[in-house]
């Protein structure tokens, strides 16, 4: 695979990869489709029903197919997150963020920048900097 076809029938370039537990990579990547047109940017992947090197071995593909150079992960110490750490031992130049949130993945998508390390530094500091507690 080396793009997405948007609503409107163009090929997006697929920049990177979200993947997580049940639907989370569904559900986020609709969500910065609704907000802003680009989820197409995104490629998800879900970890049901996949041992650690089967989501290796599907990640690995998937960044192969789409030219990814960034992987979204949902938990820290999750098997998506293990599965990419082990493979990007042998895979110079992929990004791995974990624990995203939705503030994170909306200013990847409307990063202009080809660089992938100033995108990904300049989403996750938002994805930080978006998190409040209100309340007592």
């Amino acid at each position: 695979m080396n793009g997405a076809t948007d609503t409107a029938g163009a090929t997006a370039t697929v920049r990177a990869i979200v993947a997580g537990h049940g639907s989370f990579a569904g559900g986020i990547i609709s969500a910065v489709e609704q907000i802003t047109g680009k989820g197409a940017s995104f490629l998800a992947m879900s970890n049901t029903g996949l041992c650690l090197d089967d989501i290796q071995d599907t990640i690995a593909r998937a960044l192969d197919d789409s030219g990814a150079r960034v992987i979204f992960t949902d938990l820290p110490a999750g098997s998506c997150t293990m599965a990419v750490r082990r493979m990007i031992r042998a895979r110079p130049g992929v990004l791995l963020v974990t624990g995203i949130n939705l503030s994170t993945l909306l200013d990847f998508a409307m990063q202009e920048s080809g660089d992938p390390v100033e995108a990904v530094n300049a989403a996750l500091e938002r994805g930080r900097a978006s998190m409040a507690v209100y309340g007592a």
